[in-house]
């Protein structure tokens, strides 16, 4: 079994600063085999907040997959905006935009979906794709594929279609072919899961997209501060939600769904024979 700590949206110069210790106590007490975030690790990144950044990554347990957001570009320096997006980011979390980790249970690719020319939406291209497609598709089916983009490849109810990351069918159909289990995203502040075979109607594929609230910014949506941790055991998953709890001021479990995957995809176990 592995067990993945996914954390999205950190947002720092705009956290609620005592969240920090708890989630890395939190994460640590996991004792993650993989530590995931998907993008937005600052608010208008600046360099004060990609160290703070920074820091907090250093108390996180490895190996990390970690790739950027759209509030990771800058905003309102436009030259290094369109010159040179990434540079504050390479600098102090990664050069590498797109990692890539693998072991014998699960093989995980990040993709960089932020955009210099969007403020808030983002993209998927052909060249990205198969750099995918080269990670991923040579392992066999024992094996859970896992990409990770800030921008989702599925929404909650009552989110419109341009939230979505541009270019998402086609993706869907090229990355359907390499057999990808797994999206993780996060970008919206709100958990979400649900086969892909809702929106994606590709015959005998159904991956899982799931969605992060965010970790520690003060923009909250419609819940709690909270992360995901996925406890992959192929062909199954379970997924715990972890949330912030006010009255123990830490982070505990707070709802946990079952996933199996069938002959024609991945299903929730409770969409059929309800609570596990």
């Amino acid at each position: 079994m592995r067990t993945v700590v996914h954390l999205s949206d950190l947002h720092f110069g705009r956290v609620d600063s005592t969240l920090v210790d708890p989630l890395t106590r939190a994460v640590r007490e996991l004792k993650p085999d993989l530590v995931v975030i998907s993008g937005d690790l600052t608010q208008r990144a600046r360099t004060t907040q990609f160290i703070e950044a920074r820091r907090f990554l250093d108390g996180l347990p490895k190996p990390r997959i970690v790739v950027p957001g759209n509030h990771d570009v800058p905003l309102y320096n436009l030259p290094a905006r369109f010159l040179g997006p990434f540079v504050k980011y390479r600098y102090y979390i990664s050069e590498n935009l797109e990692p890539f980790y693998a072991d014998e249970e699960i093989a995980v690719v990040g993709v960089n979906t932020a955009r210099s020319l969007t403020v808030k939406n983002g993209r998927i291209n052909q060249r990205q794709l198969n750099g995918i497609c080269q990670h991923l598709c040579a392992y066999p089916d024992v094996v859970t594929k896992i990409v990770v983009t800030h921008h989702p490849f599925d929404l909650p109810e009552g989110y419109r279609e341009g939230s979505l990351v541009g270019r998402a069918r086609m993706a869907m159909d090229i990355l359907a072919r390499c057999g990808v289990d797994v999206f993780l995203a996060g970008h919206l502040h709100v958990s979400h899961s649900r086969h892909t075979g809702e929106r994606y109607r590709i015959a005998g594929y159904k991956a899982l997209a799931i969605s992060a609230g965010t970790a520690l910014s003060v923009r909250r949506r419609s819940e709690s501060n909270a992360f995901n941790v996925l406890r992959i055991r192929h062909p199954e998953l379970e997924l715990e939600r972890y949330a912030w709890q006010e009255e123990t001021a830490s982070f505990s479990r707070f709802a946990v769904d079952f996933f199996e995957r069938r002959a024609d995809g991945w299903m929730r176990v409770s969409d059929e024979t309800g609570t596990r």
